[in-house]
């Protein structure tokens, strides 16, 4: 019979806990190295005071306790709390953490550390891993204790909440700023402008030269990554002092309307306060334009000019390789024929070529169509030496320029004498006549509601606001007639100013003088070609 295994009962023993004291290392008793961050996010003289303030009593305070060991003050001046990663000194103090240099950080409050809910509890959570509290004064929170991150949590949102209400409410102000045609300028990346003694821009006279030399250069021809070249090797430094230029950077002086004296307000916006991220305004949000707003550098109708340039070097169709097809691309400044000599069988442009024979080389222009396809689109385009076209070219340059000022200058007069009519009589007329609508629309809107209930009412409401929208188009139209006509002033005195300087000296073939004076050049014949004028004129030339 074999014996019973006996159950003895469950007991629990338990083992007391060891005083604090005990077993514990000389490392473990050394002073706690502790950090203090400060952030204050405006320039105004009272938070400047904080801002000293707080990194005096935080000193106070570590250097008072027996245990604890001062291991820097971190400091944010004048910078947002919503994006840590624009606080330098918030992510040293961080990394200062990785490191093992930190025990403890000290803040005033958890709207002091971060404005970013999420920023705040990745780095509270980040510094528990690793052992480091984070106490927040104000709330009196210690992020090692159990119930900190809800607190956190909380805190953190209305911290974030309350940034989103400030930034809402900036964000209105600036807008009601734009709409009543405030104009700002970032003077430190702004070439041509500083600000002056009554706090409106003025005219940097050296830096405005810069300014008129690109213009002048785009005018005659020269390419953006030619015009960049030229600045770099003058040793010329780009708007935020780099001596490295670029197209783009360019390009965005010559369509900046700030330079003929006018502003284009709320081009980009603000996403959100947390982000930051400025998005480029495309219709989201109105744009107003100011008029007149500083003293211009580029004359309007300069201005105007660059602008019609740079659509039509977008448009040019791009002159391809032997054996490619015909297609649109970008503009080329090395030939001045390139973008001007036009197959006047097909209307393809021309392109510079090298035939060879017999050993023999000569350079040729060519019907691109031709080159491309043979016979198939182009049937009869000739050929041409580039030599006899340059001649021919020249000698018509020449030939306009002894006969043909007199032309030019009858023409300017008939412009003028066109835009003087227009403006002293057919626009006084209309803004008076305007004027007269408004008043009589604002009349209508303040009658009371019995008067307003006449069957009339409507109807005669109707033909107001229909008569006064018609001429405020006229009025837009007659606008945008007399800038053209301007232009054409512009392009005429130009033209004057060159062939007078013509006028006594036979012209040899220059690219330049040719992208002054000619619009485009279309090959008739072998044996002639159409030459159209800057000023409308056209002229045949035998090749």
């Amino acid at each position: 019979m074999s014996a019973q295994a006996v159950i003895m009962p469950k007991a629990v023993r338990v083992i007391p806990a060891k005083p604090e004291y005990s077993g514990k290392s000389n490392a473990d008793f050394r002073p706690k190295r502790v950090a203090a961050y400060c952030r204050v996010s405006t320039d105004k003289e009272e938070q400047e005071h904080s801002f000293e303030t707080q990194k005096e009593m935080y000193t106070d305070m570590i250097m008072m306790k027996p245990n604890w060991q001062m291991a820097g003050i971190y400091a944010d001046e004048g910078i947002t709390g919503t994006i840590a990663k624009k606080r330098p000194d918030f992510m040293r103090m961080i990394e200062d953490c990785r490191k093992g240099k930190i025990d403890m950080v000290i803040t005033k409050s958890v709207s002091r550390f971060s404005r970013n809910n999420l920023d705040c509890l990745q780095y509270v959570r980040e510094l528990k891993e690793r052992g480091i509290p984070i106490l927040f004064e104000k709330e009196g929170i210690n992020t090692l204790q159990v119930s900190s991150e809800l607190l956190i949590t909380l805190f953190s949102g209305l911290s974030q909440a309350e940034s989103e209400s400030i930034s809402m409410n900036v964000k209105i102000g600036k807008r009601q700023s734009i709409k009543n045609g405030n104009v700002s300028f970032c003077y430190s990346s702004f070439l041509g402008y500083r600000k002056g003694a009554d706090g409106k821009p003025e005219i940097v006279p050296e830096e405005a030269e810069i300014i008129k030399r690109i213009y002048a250069e785009y005018l005659a021809g020269t390419s953006l990554i030619d015009i960049a070249k030229g600045l770099m090797r003058d040793g010329i430094l780009t708007p935020r002092g780099k001596t490295n230029w670029t197209t783009k950077g360019v390009l965005s002086i010559l369509t900046n309307e700030k330079y003929k004296g006018d502003a284009l307000l709320q081009k980009t916006y603000i996403v959100d306060c947390i982000s930051k991220k400025s998005k480029k305004n495309t219709g989201e949000l109105p744009m107003y334009y100011v008029e007149n707003n500083h003293p211009a550098i580029i004359e309007r109708a300069v201005f105007d000019r660059v602008q019609e340039e740079v659509s039509r070097r977008n448009s040019k169709r791009k002159v391809k390789d032997v054996g490619t097809k015909t297609e649109l691309g970008k503009y080329s400044s090395k030939y001045a024929l390139t973008e001007l000599l036009f197959c006047g069988n097909c209307g393809t442009p021309y392109r510079r070529t090298t035939w060879s024979k017999n050993g023999r080389k000569k350079i040729v222009w060519r019907c691109i169509s031709r080159l491309d396809y043979g016979t198939k689109y182009c049937k009869n385009s000739p050929s041409i030496e580039e030599g006899v076209l340059q001649n021919a070219i020249a000698a018509a340059i020449t030939r306009k320029a002894q006969t043909e000022g007199a032309n030019v200058q009858r023409i300017r007069e008939h412009i003028e004498m066109y835009l003087n009519r227009k403006g002293n009589s057919d626009l006084k007329e209309k803004q008076e006549r305007l004027v007269s609508l408004r008043q009589r629309i604002d009349e209508l809107t303040s009658m009371d509601s019995e008067s307003a209930q006449n069957g009339d009412f409507d109807e005669l409401f109707e033909s107001l606001y229909t008569e006064m929208y018609a001429i405020q188009d006229e009025l837009e139209n007659d606008k945008k007639t007399n800038t053209k006509l301007n232009t054409a002033v512009n392009r005429v005195d130009e033209m004057t100013t060159v062939m007078y300087g013509l006028k006594n000296h036979p012209v040899e073939y220059d690219e330049q003088i040719v992208r002054q004076l000619i619009s485009s050049i279309k090959v008739v014949s072998a044996e002639q070609i159409l030459i159209l004028f800057k000023d409308g004129t056209e002229m045949t030339a035998d090749l």
